[in-house]
């Protein structure tokens, strides 16, 4: 949970700042099967060094669930939990890319998506602010 409000902090900053343009993104898989259509700015992404986020080297910002489209392959997700089963990590069955997960932000009450900033289309890095969170010793 911490992690989730870290990452939604960092959403609210965005906001107090005054630079909350959204743009529409298309992101997928690397195969196609799995594709989405996303509603974000990007200002900034986080990088988490826990297990997983350092295995698979993903750069994360959690948007509203409202601000999330799946395009095509909901039957290609295989969902996967681990540690404190809060948040879905779905990644394509055919080619293994985990380009987004699902989980609910604190107060229980607001579904988040935590998008794989390197799955969208056309979008360069080297303009957004990445932010470190320590979730390996959480």
């Amino acid at each position: 949970m911490k992690f989730l409000a870290f990452a939604l902090e960092t959403n609210r900053w965005k906001k107090i700042n005054g630079d909350y343009r959204m743009k529409k993104y298309l992101g997928g898989c690397h195969c196609g099967k799995v594709q989405y259509e996303v509603e974000l700015n990007l200002k900034n992404a986080i990088s988490c060094n826990c297990s997983i986020c350092m295995k698979r080297g993903s750069l994360l910002d959690f948007i509203p669930e409202s601000q999330f489209k799946l395009l095509c392959g909901e039957n290609e997700l295989q969902d996967y939990l681990f540690n404190k089963k809060l948040i879905h990590h779905y990644f394509c069955k055919n080619c293994g890319i985990l380009s987004f997960g699902k989980g609910i932000a604190p107060g229980g009450t607001k579904e988040v998506v935590a998008i794989n900033l390197r799955c969208l289309e056309g979008i360069n890095l080297k303009t957004i602010t990445i932010k470190e969170y320590d979730g390996k010793s959480r």
